[in-house]
């Protein structure tokens, strides 16, 4: 029997002092939701409170976020999250970091998190992250003290992006510039662009339209980790 997937959504619902409202991006759910059930992975999820999460980018035109959304099973589970003390590590053989605003102000200092995505990657599993999901990353410290992002090639929502939608200013912080700081050897390309980088099974990407392509990379490294498996 495979592994399930877990998958982290934010629970803060509010751009800083803005009055807008966030969550996670309901595509960014979904596109890679999509491509990992279809492969045969039970999804699960966890968010830093547990229970409803917040959504955002909430558009049941695009038929993916509407197959996501009216599925019961999973309606369900993102709307009574886990929290992360009812998280065990060993039944996952992935991690998933979905984006949204929200991630920037409760995912990055959220240590059980980090625990657990720590655990899941040192166990040989994987770790990946898209948009503003890697903010959940920025933090993660291996069992050598070192940053998982440390010397990797890491890609995220970029500087120019963050700037493109005038909240460089809202955000606690600049995400590429964080992941910069703490080692990450950050590629990028332009506004709006699918990009996707992988590296010793941490696999990131840049912004809603990376989504997809983030799950089909992450099926790629699972499915090696399986054939690695069978060879032992």
């Amino acid at each position: 029997m495979k592994k399930k997937i877990l998958f982290v959504v934010t629970s803060h619902s509010k751009k800083g002092n803005t009055g807008e409202a966030t969550g996670y991006y309901l595509s960014e759910v979904s596109y890679t939701w999509q491509v990992l059930v279809n492969a045969g992975y039970e999804i699960d999820f966890v968010s830093p409170q547990g229970g409803k999460a917040p959504i955002d980018g909430f558009n049941l035109d695009d038929v993916t976020n509407k197959a996501f959304w009216e599925n019961d099973f999973y309606r369900t589970k993102i709307e009574n999250t886990l929290k992360p003390s009812e998280v065990n590590t060993n039944d996952y053989t992935a991690i998933f970091y979905a984006g949204g605003h929200g991630t920037m102000w409760d995912l990055a200092d959220n240590v059980a998190l980090a625990q657990i995505a720590s655990a899941i990657y040192e166990n040989g599993g994987i770790v990946s992250a898209v948009c503003h999901g890697p903010a959940g990353l920025v933090n993660i410290k291996l069992s050598n003290g070192k940053y998982l992002v440390d010397g990797k090639r890491v890609n995220a929502f970029s500087n120019e992006e963050e700037i493109a939608i005038n909240l460089q200013n809202v955000v606690p912080f600049m995400l590429e510039s964080k992941l910069i700081e703490r080692g990450a050897k950050f590629e990028k390309s332009g506004l709006w662009q699918e990009h996707v980088a992988v590296d010793q099974r941490l696999i990131t990407g840049q912004n809603p339209a990376s989504a997809r392509k983030v799950g089909e990379q992450v099926l790629v490294e699972l499915k090696k980790i399986e054939e690695l498996a069978l060879v032992k």
